[in-house]
């Protein structure tokens, strides 16, 4: 460990900027992707939708293909068809390397099987490399807007053999100060969590690491439970981030949702539940403040429909969309431009009429309810208002309802929209 301690010294700190995107749909909506060379056709698939980002490996084990040599080929082009595609890239710097490290046996985190695999980085040679790696992919993609990601749910098994909070600290912080020191601008994150285990948050957050982290990234997975449950996790998280930060930079380290997703497979949800958590996923997260979420999985990844790993995706595996794909391109056409002003006061709290503002300062509204369907009357100003357009959330006109200068909204699970025109919600 002090071996490791003197290599942290020898790396010099500087301030970050980051490039966390602004709270404005879809600035923020992102999706995973396991494709680096080609798919041209799922690209445009993939901005056609609204998607600004897309998250993927960014694998140590490609790109060193033997000591000290980087191939950065595949990782040029990837960035190159974002490029066209106006699309960014949240890329993870993992996983380990049996050039550095000895193999181990662990178990899959996909299938809870033991596996062989290679170690996590843990002697001294091995973080050195993976740290170097990182720097000079840092140095080599300057300019390219990427945000560097440090692992991948470092709390589970992807950190083999048994995760370790101390030794990924060690990793992440030279990781990070390296990036740092090769590309000042550099937008960094971490750690990638599989959900919320807050022992290991705190281990990390307490290592001196948000010295250098532009924001914290989570995977929020609720298992089959509603996106919105994850409201007092993002709490306590910003609690704690700010109880561990330097007192520069308290209440200034946002938190991602790095990934997140339900599966349609037969013991998951159904496909209509998927589409209305999708959208719900970004709009509860960004009423709450992460102003970036990644969904996963862009696509299916096989035919299995028992299979839970298999079942992820906004489309099929010969690209057919499935509901989920069309919810999220009707929430990103219908809110382009928009911020979440705020939560109209109902009476259930199970409802969520969300006032969003475009950037000529018109109302649309946002409307689902976690409960059984029902109506809720939004009081408009003026009190006879025309042009308001309800869609729901397949991209559908439905008419609006209208009773004594207020509009009659019927909430379901599966979010609508309202374009308010001249109109606007009228205050108590």
């Amino acid at each position: 460990m002090n071996n490791w301690r003197v290599l942290l010294c020898l790396l010099p700190f500087v301030g970050q900027a980051g490039e966390i995107p602004s709270p404005v749909l879809p600035a923020g909506v992102g999706v995973n992707i396991h494709f680096v060379r080609g798919h041209e056709q799922e690209l445009q698939l993939i901005q056609a939708a609204g998607f600004k980002f897309i998250r993927m490996d960014f694998s140590w084990t490609e790109i060193e293909t033997r000591k000290g040599h980087y191939d950065w080929a595949a990782y040029e082009e990837l960035l190159d068809n974002l490029d066209r595609h106006g699309l960014r890239a949240i890329l993870i710097l993992d996983y380990s390397h049996p050039l550095y490290e000895q193999k181990v046996t662990a178990i899959n985190p996909m299938d809870n099987k033991p596996h062989e695999t290679v170690a996590a980085p843990g002697h001294r040679e091995s973080v050195a490399a993976f740290v170097s790696w990182a720097g000079a992919g840092a140095r080599h993609f300057r300019g390219r807007h990427v945000i560097w990601e440090i692992w991948n749910e470092p709390n589970i098994e992807f950190w083999s053999p048994l995760p370790d909070v101390g030794r990924y600290s060690v990793l992440a912080l030279a990781t990070a100060k390296s990036i740092r020191a090769a590309d000042p601008e550099a937008t960094i994150i971490g750690p990638a969590s599989s959900e919320f285990p807050w022992d290991f948050l705190e281990a990390f957050l307490q290592s001196g690491v948000l010295e250098y982290l532009d924001a914290v990234s989570v995977h929020p997975y609720r298992r089959n439970r509603p996106p919105e449950t994850a409201a007092e996790d993002f709490q306590r998280l910003r609690a704690l981030i700010d109880h561990c930060a330097p007192a520069a930079r308290k209440g200034k380290i946002p938190i991602l949702s790095g990934e997140w997703g339900y599966s349609t497979y037969t013991k998951g949800v159904s496909s209509g539940t998927q589409a209305a958590f999708a959208v719900r996923q970004q709009l509860h997260n960004l009423l709450n403040g992460i102003p970036l979420s990644i969904w996963y999985d862009w696509m299916n990844d096989g035919p299995d429909s028992t299979e839970k790993e298999q079942n992820w995706g906004t489309v099929m595996p010969d690209l057919r969309p499935k509901p989920a794909y069309l919810a999220l391109k009707t929430m990103t056409h219908e809110l382009t431009g928009c911020h979440i002003s705020r939560r109209l006061p109902l009476a259930s709290d199970e409802d969520y009429v969300l006032v969003c503002t475009d950037p000529a300062n018109r109302q649309k509204l946002a409307g689902w309810t976690l409960g059984e369907p029902h109506s809720v009357a939004v009081p408009l100003n003026p009190a006879e208002p025309v042009g308001i357009v309800v869609i729901d959330s397949t991209g559908a006109s439905v008419p609006p309802k209208l009773e004594s200068g207020r509009l009659v909204l019927e909430l379901t699970a599966s979010p609508q929209y309202v374009r308010l025109g001249e109109a606007v919600v009228a205050t108590p």
